[in-house]
């Protein structure tokens, strides 16, 4: 006596490699393992298409990654906290805004003393209402670490394994805050 693999009750085996009781238990399992291959199938494909679009990245493309990333971080870091320039809670939208922006100080990019939470007005219409927000910026953070942002910085050049570092690094950070707050 054997156990048929799709309904589990015990029959009398014809041969040898008899695995269900019937034709219906035996299409059935037919069909499991059918499904299965083309899901696997399926999966491989995803994984090779996921390969190659990680393949043709640029390093713009990172980079766009990475800040991404670093701006989630921000506004979950200062979710609590109002606009840096304006002071308001009530924005529709908020954004990461760099007191130094990323063309003037590349270099400061990912720092994150150099960012905080700014409405979308401040910081597309009203060009980061910079005056106000550097008044706040000292309240903040000092005025030592402020002129510290205003003083120089070294270059930096970042690899695209950099990129993908600080984009895990601030993925990470932010999946915790959020689940903090939860």
């Amino acid at each position: 006596m054997k156990k048929c693999r799709q309904c589990k009750r015990p029959f009398e085996p014809r041969n040898s490699l008899q695995v269900a009781c019937s034709l219906a238990c035996g299409l059935a399992i037919g069909k499991k393992q059918t499904e299965k291959k083309a899901a696997e199938k399926q999966k491989a494909q995803r994984k090779w298409v996921r390969e190659q679009k990680e393949r043709i990245k640029s390093r713009g493309d990172h980079t766009r990654e990475a800040q991404q990333a670093f701006n989630a971080y921000i506004r979950a870091r200062d979710a609590h906290r109002p606009c840096i320039s304006c002071g308001t809670y009530t924005a529709g939208q908020f954004h990461a805004g760099h007191y130094r922006t990323t063309k003037a100080a590349p270099e400061l990019r990912f720092e994150e003393l150099n960012c905080h939470k700014q409405c979308a007005q401040c910081n597309n219409f009203d060009s980061g209402n910079i005056v106000e927000y550097r008044i706040r910026l000292i309240h903040r953070l000092g005025q030592e670490a402020v002129d510290w942002i205003e003083g120089l910085h070294e270059p930096k050049h970042y690899t695209i394994d950099d990129l993908k570092a600080i984009k895990a690094r601030y993925r990470k950070m932010t999946r915790e805050l959020e689940r903090k707050a939860a």
